[in-house]
């Protein structure tokens, strides 16, 4: 059956990816995709060119780490596949918002009324304008 084929390889695939992430660090073995396993050679996918430059650095002792634990391999070459998971599990930090109280916009306020017409003028207006006073206005 065909079945038991794609199974079996499926299942190759997952114990070379399982060894391959254990000798990796951690951040490269858990973005390390195997993209294909011949009789010496794996292919293996990862999701940017700094990933690949640093599996390619690896290869070797990668190879001799595999061959350790009984996985018999000439070579590893390494393909970018940029659609897959970047490992990155960090959310974005919120902006912090400042809110100016009375005192500071009163101080913007006084700053606004001695400056000359342009470019500091206009941008300390808009900040007044934005936190509630009027373009520099009391």
């Amino acid at each position: 059956m065909r079945s038991a084929g794609v199974i079996a390889t499926a299942h190759r695939h997952i114990q070379i990816r399982q060894a391959v992430a254990s000798v990796l660090p951690p951040a490269l073995g858990a973005v390390c995709q195997v993209a294909k396993a011949d009789q010496l050679t794996l292919v293996l996918a990862v999701p940017s060119a700094a990933h690949a430059a640093k599996l390619r650095q690896m290869a070797p002792s990668l190879i001799r780490a595999l061959g350790a634990r009984g996985w018999n391999l000439n070579e590893i070459a390494v393909r970018v596949q940029a659609g897959l998971p970047t490992g990155r599990t960090e959310k974005p930090r919120p902006v912090e918002k400042n809110e100016l109280d009375e005192t500071a916009l009163q101080a913007f306020s006084r700053l606004h009324q001695g400056l000359r017409p342009g470019p500091l003028a206009d941008a300390v207006a808009r900040l007044l304008r934005h936190h509630g006073k009027a373009g520099g206005q009391d």
